[in-house]
């Protein structure tokens, strides 16, 4: 069923930091119509630190206060730790709410390797997340799938969005052993699994040892959520939107610029 312009609901995106800008850029090509709320969780950030039971509950006590105060029509979990962690625990916490997640691309991976060696690179707690090997045993099984883990490269990729000066050696020293050389074969796709790393993907490309194909699930997430958002005739913004909201209450000068640069106010 349509809904009217006037009675329309945002869109809430939700990240452990920044990286989820990357999805937030598709999905407003793709929903035009829709107003944009980016929640990021920087004072929890990084996700990777956190033990398990504790962050689950962080997570699922944080929704509980946004879907009352925002009323989405949907919620995008624009974070591969966030939802291959809680997702369940979130769409059984509010059955009416319906959650878009994000999860490692290696089912695309696989159907498009030529080699059969795809890498996955993520946080370490998407690497050990029973939901990453359970997706590479049902889609992966014929492919050697390295994982990945990278204590530091959400951070760096947080610096590097801000403009703030990251190395290249100590990038690559995160990115090296993703590239595997087996029988003759090379590693051909990389899976990007964590929406901060596009932001990196061109300075990959040039320190990666060869070409590969650095896999983006951004424009899927968004696909996704603009199936099962209700369609309005026309492409008017609504007025008042959009606007990003940040957990510690005090984004940085360099964070707010970035914002901005996003066409989002700060709120909260």
């Amino acid at each position: 069923m349509e809904q009217t312009r006037s009675e329309l609901k945002p869109v809430l995106v939700f990240d452990s930091g920044i990286g989820g800008l990357t999805v937030l850029r598709e999905a407003r090509v793709l929903m035009p119509e829709r107003g944009f709320i980016y929640v990021a969780d920087d004072a929890g950030f990084p996700y990777g630190s956190w033990e398990e039971e504790a962050l689950k509950a962080r997570i699922i006590a944080l929704f509980g206060d946004l879907l009352k105060t925002y009323q989405p029509e949907v919620c995008i979990i624009a974070c591969n730790t966030a939802f291959t962690l809680a997702g369940a625990d979130l769409r059984a916490a509010f059955p009416q709410m319906t959650f878009v997640g994000t999860v490692p691309a290696i089912k695309p991976a696989a159907e498009r390797t030529r080699s059969g060696l795809v890498s996955v690179l993520a946080t370490p707690g998407t690497v050990k997340r029973a939901y990453t090997r359970d997706l590479i045993q049902s889609f992966a099984s014929q492919c050697h799938v390295r994982l990945v883990g990278s204590e530091n490269l959400a951070r760096m990729a947080e610096a590097y969005i801000r403009g703030e000066t990251v190395t290249e050696a100590d990038v690559l020293a995160e990115i090296a052993p993703c590239f595997v050389e087996k029988n003759g074969a090379r590693t051909d796709i990389v899976v990007l699994a964590c929406t901060h790393y596009p932001f990196m993907a061109n300075l990959f490309r040039k320190l990666a040892p060869w070409p590969v194909d650095w896999l983006d699930p951004a424009e899927a997430i968004a696909r996704q959520a603009r199936r099962l958002v209700p369609s309005v005739p026309g492409e008017d913004h609504p007025e008042d939107f959009d606007f990003a909201v940040f957990t510690s209450g005090a984004p940085d000068f360099s964070t707010r610029r970035l914002m901005q640069g996003f066409g989002l106010d700060i709120r909260g």
